[in-house]
Formats: structure tokens, sequence, C-alpha cells
């Protein structure tokens, strides 16, 4: 009797010390905090560097949005930027071998029309003319949208392919992705930095909006952890619905026929995407039961 509760109390202790080591990986005391990011961060060279390819690409991807925003209309510029999302849905089959039925194919589609819709704006005339140069325009679109298609799939192919902490990873892109930031605003504007300070400008306000954008960022990586990019656009296009509802309700914006047709679409895509896949195999094997039962008679 004796053994057996010594035996069970061995189990039990060992049981628990891994179950603390596995839940370490997402939660734990501040000294194993230190250690992972020891770890991970300053003793991991190749990880670093690995997480530094989507920052770089999302630095790209920003930067070509704003030339594409500067020599095209906003009009179209919405409409062709959304090819971002068949872009990711097509990276997603090349770079992780995963596959898409037709139905699935049509849904990603339509979920670019709808998102069209629901953020296009009849074009205004502005008092300022700005000399514009459609073909940089357009060929600034693509990189932007092939950039925003290769860092998400990419990204997610990291999150997907180890066992590391998806916090660990979040740390490892970001502090990439201050790095290149930090480069590219002492670029743009040293010299206003040096002389009026980094936080010059930041009001309550602007820290509660970089807060936001923070705070997405991370829940915009869980969802790339446990669903995939595609699911990452559908959700997006969900949320600028909800917002521009929101908008509705408490500033009393006017909705109009096209952003209706555009829920519309929305809805319909997402719906669409999530059903369930047909099983051909079972088809093609009844095919052929059907056809050599033709060619016995």
């Amino acid at each position: 009797m004796a053994r057996s509760r010594s035996r069970v109390t061995k189990f039990v202790a060992t049981w628990t010390d891994t179950k603390q080591s596995e839940d370490g990986r997402e939660t734990g005391s501040l000294v194993r905090l230190k250690d992972v990011i020891e770890e991970h961060i300053f003793f991991s060279p190749k990880e670093l560097l690995k997480l530094s390819v989507p920052s770089i690409v999302y630095a790209v991807q920003n930067n070509m949005a704003f030339v594409a925003l500067s020599n095209l209309d906003a009009a179209v510029y919405q409409v062709t930027y959304q090819l971002k999302i068949p872009c990711t849905a097509l990276c997603t089959v090349l770079m992780l071998n995963r596959s898409l039925s037709r139905l699935q194919w049509f849904s990603v589609f339509m979920l670019c029309g709808g998102v069209t819709l629901v953020q296009w704006k009849p074009v205004e005339v502005t008092k300022v003319q700005i000399e514009q140069n459609p073909f940089i325009g357009f060929i600034a679109v693509a990189v932007a949208v092939l950039c925003s298609g290769f860092a998400g799939v990419y990204f997610e192919k990291v999150l997907k392919s180890s066992d590391t902490s998806l916090w660990v990873r979040n740390i490892q892109m970001y502090l990439s992705g201050i790095v290149v930031t930090l480069i590219g605003v002492y670029m743009n504007d040293g010299d206003k930095v040096l002389e009026k300070g980094f936080f010059f400008g930041y009001t309550p306000w602007v820290c509660f909006v970089v807060f936001l954008a923070s705070v997405g960022g991370l829940y915009t990586s869980v969802v790339v952890k446990y669903t995939d990019n595609i699911m990452k656009g559908f959700s997006a296009a969900a949320a600028i619905i909800l917002s521009t509802v929101a908008s509705v309700l408490l500033f009393g914006l006017q909705i109009t026929i096209t952003f209706a047709s555009g829920a519309i679409l929305v809805c319909i895509s997402i719906y669409l995407y999530g059903l369930p896949k047909q099983d051909t195999s079972k088809l093609s094997r009844q095919d052929t039961e059907s056809k050599q039962k033709l060619m016995t008679v």
C-alpha cells in the first residue's frame, strides 16, 4: 500500500513539473520571462534574422502604400489594393501547400469586391492639385500587394513550424520592426527629431491610438497562429463593417447603397468560405464504381 502511494506521489510530482514547464512557454514568473528572452532574443541571432524578414517586408509595404496614394486617386487605390486578399490566398497555397476549393476561391474574390464597395467613396474635387504618375502608383500598389501576401504567410509559416511561444515570436519580429522603423524616421525626419525630440506631438489620444494598434497587432498574430491569413482578411472585412455601423450609431454617418451592397457581399463570402469542403475522393470512387458496373453490363 505504501509503495503504491509513493508511486502515485512521484507520478503527480512529475506531471506537475512537466505541466509547469509546458505552461511556462506562455505564462510563468518574471524569472522565466527573463530566461526566455535571453534564450530566444540575445542568444538566438538566427531566429531574430528569420523574423526580420517580415518586418522589413512590412516596412516596404507601408512605404509603397504611401507612394501609391501620392500617385493614384483614392478610389483607384482602394480597388487595386484589395488585390492583397486573393494574393494572400495564392501565397497560402504556394508557400504552405494548402488547397482551396472552387467555392472558397469564389468567396475570396467576392470578399475582395465586397470590401471595395464598403470602402468606396465618390471622387471629390480638391483645390490642391498634385502631379501624379499613375504608372508609378500602380507599380507601388503591386509591390505593396505582393509584400502583404508574402509577409503574412511567411509569418504564419514561422509561427506554425516550431514550438516557440507566440509572444516570443512577436517580440522577435517587433524588435526588428522597431529597428527598421527608426532608421526610416531618422532618414526622413532626423533633423526635426533631434530638434524637438522623438515624442513631440504625442498627445494622450495619440498614445491611445498607438496602444490600440499594438493590441490589434497582437490579436492579429493570435488569429494567424490558430487559423490562417485568409481568415485574417475575412475578420478585417468584418471589422470594417462593424466600425462603420458604430460610426452610424455614434456619429450619424449615412449608409449608402454601395456600402449596403458591399456588406451583403462580405457576409455571404464569410458564410461560403466557412462551408465544409466536399470530399471529392468519395465522389471519384463512386464514379469509378459506376463506370465499372456499366462496363461489366
